[in-house]
């Protein structure tokens, strides 16, 4: 019988993600300036207010209040209207110092031997649904909240936009999982005050579904263009006018949309947040190193969708289990539990090596704060950080290395693929 499924989004300027982007932005100038920084920063924003906490091991010295302020003016916070700006807000930092007590068992002599920074479970997940290995509902959320970006700072025709936005898509399934239509879109977006509500919301309404959903159309592959059919439901602005948002409208914390930051709801995972976290702490890392085996396995043609778990003890090397679910839909005469022992011999998941094979140690994390940390574009760039106690640095660095399918004609050969 068809079934339902819905995924959602948050746009970058949503107070859990304003929050989640100062967290990783801070996270990145340490890393630039001390690779080996121990970070677990996590940020509070509200009505003209920042609230900066965490713990920090680090040999530099930032002015953490003015990078708070860059990225919320980088979002488009910038008019006092909105009640919440980067040039006028508060930012109060109570940032200390790391526990010795955690870093022991994190830190070794030997960096080969480095320890878990936490205990817990991490999920990665790939399906054959998308050319990214996404999940269908939550790749288009994060499109049309791209886009609806995209239109706020670009276009006239949709200039009133304001940054905080909401996106949910549900598409109706075959019984064999094969997705057949988009069943409902769900958008709700913060826009400028308008002399009268009924007129607003019908241009809004007319926008959405006359600008920006062709738009997201575009970027889909042909296969996938047929499920936007004239049946869809559109819900735009359901409760009305949107004018009071962002942190003005909601408090934001740091951590909040995890089921966003991953595979919208498909899956599963583990509760632990990624944004603000350097890469010994496993939450984080070995969420990415399960993403990329996952996204490997399936690109190899091993399972058509695929579920990975990883599991640490704090300051233990080793992980204390792999798990592998191809929920039947394996290419490959073994049970899950024979390609869990496989994937062990070709991902070495201990902490430092997830670190190193992944590279991150980098300033690469401020990108990932928003529209997903997974189903990312891998790619290269320049990075430049400036700071008054450290001068400027300038990094090449390489993002969402987790999303490479580097290691596809090993896995491929690992299990007599050709």
């Amino acid at each position: 019988m068809p079934y339902l499924f819905t995924s959602e989004s948050v746009s970058e300027g949503h107070p859990d993600k304003i929050a989640d982007q100062i967290s990783d932005a801070l996270l990145d100038h340490f890393l630039a300036f001390d690779p080996d920084s121990k970070v677990a920063c996590e940020t509070l924003v509200t009505t003209g207010q920042v609230v900066l906490a965490g713990e920090v091991k680090s040999n530099t010295y930032l002015d953490v209040q003015q990078i708070a302020r860059d990225v919320i003016n980088r979002i488009g916070y910038t008019k006092g209207e909105y009640q919440f700006s980067g040039d006028s807000c508060g930012v109060i930092s109570l940032i200390h110092e790391q526990s010795q007590d955690i870093n022991q068992g994190v830190d070794r002599a030997n960096k080969e031997e480095q320890g878990a920074g936490d205990q817990g479970m991490m999920f990665g997940y790939a399906t054959k649904e998308t050319p990214n290995y996404m999940p269908l509902a939550l790749d288009i959320s994060h499109r049309i909240l791209t886009v609806l970006a995209d239109l706020r700072r670009t276009d006239e025709r949709m200039n009133y936009l304001r940054p905080d936005s909401k996106a949910q898509v549900t598409i109706e399934y075959a019984d064999d999982d094969t997705p057949q239509r988009i069943d409902t879109i769900v958008v709700s977006t913060q826009h400028d005050a308008f002399d009268e509500d009924e007129a607003m919301l019908a241009r809004i309404k007319k926008d959405i579904i006359e600008i920006l959903i062709p738009l997201v159309v575009e970027q889909l592959p042909a296969n996938l263009r047929p499920l936007f059919d004239s049946e869809i439901t559109y819900h735009i602005n359901p409760t009305g006018k949107f004018v009071i948002g962002g942190p003005h409208g909601d408090t934001g914390l740091t951590g909040r949309k995890i089921i966003v930051d991953t595979y919208g709801g498909k899956g599963a995972h583990g509760g632990g947040a990624f944004s603000g976290k350097d890469p010994s702490k496993v939450d984080r890392s070995a969420a990415y190193a399960s993403r990329h085996i996952a996204k490997n396995l399936v690109a190899a043609g091993v399972s058509d969708e695929v579920l990975v778990q990883v599991s640490y003890a704090i300051g233990v090397v080793e992980p204390t289990s792999i798990f592998i679910d191809t929920y039947g839909k394996a290419k490959v005469d073994l049970n899950d539990g024979a390609i869990a022992e496989k994937v062990q011999e070709i991902f070495d998941m201990r902490p430092f090596a997830v670190e190193e094979r992944l590279q991150l140690r980098n300033p690469i994390y401020e990108a990932s704060a928003a529209y997903g940390h997974m189903g990312r574009e891998p790619h290269s760039e320049t990075r430049v950080f400036e700071s008054p106690y450290n001068g400027k640095v300038e990094k090449q660095v390489e993002f969402f290395t987790w999303e490479k399918l580097d290691y596809v004609d090993r896995v491929k050969d690992a299990f007599g693929l050709k």
